[in-house]
């Protein structure tokens, strides 16, 4: 039984996001491409340098093959963990992810919208033009705070606090963005001329715009380019879009950071950005709830290893002693499962909901969630299991080199 027929509040999908036109999360990577304009889809599509990272994040599953048991009843399969205290329907969260409202104007608010409605946990990115307030109001479920030390600590401070009054139950604090990825189709595509750029800079990369009418007048009508509502530079108000990949460069994330903010955030800390055994022990040491293995979903470090090939030395490094998720290539709830039997607690979704948003809003982060819902149902059933908990390394037969 669906969370929603559990709540007696049955949704029906729309007809452009139904079967047969959207079964997977490629169909909806198909349908935000031709909603988004160029420079907006490959901002959400990309990743750094020659997209190695980014293509094998996703490769990387193909290595991993299941161990099913085979002739096995399994009258009901249960889907939910515990993550922080907090308690998921399947074993995901939803990633942060910039930008979001560039993709759609509901952004943040309609995904921690429907991760609500979903029966899981919402991470807010510190660049968002939603204020938080509004992002956790949207939602009654576990909602994260996602922070980078933009502007510096005085303005991380303010944000904190905010989060604090508003409810958030963690923070996220993402350590792999000592500056930003070259992340090549963004200057071809013309970026940063069209978020701040003069008029003549954006002349050559305009007729883009002009080829998705739908997102242009959607984009026009909710107020063009947002502000950072949750950057408050003091005397300066938020912090305009464009401005972040060079204030990036001066808020490099260090251990001392996360003991300081361990002195004023009361709640959980998750470090996120975790590729290697002594960075997970460090972040251990330093007083993390939970860290995240993740490579920034290949927009950051080229030639990084993928998540999923990193993720057992990093489970067994700390071995325990805090909860380990992971992000980084998922597109299919057997993606889900190989990571949870892998070692980790649940894994974070970024461009597979974002895919969704940017294609249809909240009712496209319902549809992406209700596919990888069922995906990891069928996956469990297909291996003969009959429970998130009780996946292990034994339904995977795992490359003897790894």
């Amino acid at each position: 039984m669906s969370r929603q027929e559990i709540r007696g509040t049955v949704r029906s999908t729309p007809r452009s996001l139904a079967s047969p036109r959207v079964i997977n999360i490629h169909d909806l990577r198909h349908l935000a491409q031709g909603r988004l304009p160029k420079v907006v889809f490959d901002y959400l599509d990309g990743g750094a340098e020659s997209e190695v990272t980014l293509r094998e994040n996703c490769r990387v599953f193909d290595d991993v093959t299941f161990r099913p048991r085979q002739a096995v009843a399994i009258p009901e399969c249960d889907l939910r963990t515990r993550v922080l205290s907090a308690d998921l329907a399947f074993p995901a969260i939803l990633a942060p992810i910039g930008y979001s409202r560039l993709m759609h104007p509901g952004g943040e608010v309609a995904a921690a919208a429907a991760a609500e409605e979903a029966g899981l946990a919402y991470t807010l990115s510190t660049i968002s033009g939603h204020k938080l307030e509004n992002v956790r109001a949207a939602s009654k479920g576990p909602v994260w705070y996602q922070l980078y030390l933009v502007g510096g600590r005085e303005v991380a401070e303010g944000a904190i606090d905010r989060a604090r009054r508003a409810g958030f139950s963690a923070l996220v604090v993402t350590i792999d963005t000592p500056v930003a990825g070259m992340r090549e189709r963004d200057p071809r595509n013309g970026m940063k001329e069209l978020l701040g750029g003069s008029i003549f800079s954006k002349l050559p990369f305009l007729p883009q715009m002009f080829t998705h009418p739908r997102w242009l007048v959607s984009f026009l009508i909710d107020g063009g380019t947002p502000k950072l509502e949750n950057i408050v530079i003091p005397g300066k108000g938020p912090m305009s879009l464009i401005d972040v990949t060079a204030a990036l460069a001066r808020a490099v994330v260090t251990w001392e950071d996360i003991r300081w903010l361990k002195r004023i955030w009361t709640g959980a800390i998750v470090v996120k950005g975790v590729l290697t055994a002594d960075d997970a022990k460090r972040a251990v040491d330093e007083g993390a709830a939970a860290i995240v293995v993740s490579n920034h979903g290949g927009r950051q470090l080229d030639g990084a290893p993928a998540t999923l090939r990193v993720l057992p030395e990093v489970v067994a490094a700390v071995n325990g002693q805090v909860e380990v998720l992971m992000d980084g290539g998922v597109r299919r709830g057997s993606d889900i499962v190989k990571a949870i039997c892998l070692g980790a607690r649940a894994v974070l979704l970024g461009r597979a909901y974002a895919f969704g948003l940017a294609a249809a809003g909240k009712a496209g982060v319902t549809r992406a969630l209700e596919i990888l819902r069922d995906d990891v149902e069928r996956t469990l059933r297909l291996l003969g299991c009959p429970s998130v908990s009780a996946l292990n390394s034994s339904y995977l037969n795992i490359p003897k080199h790894w």
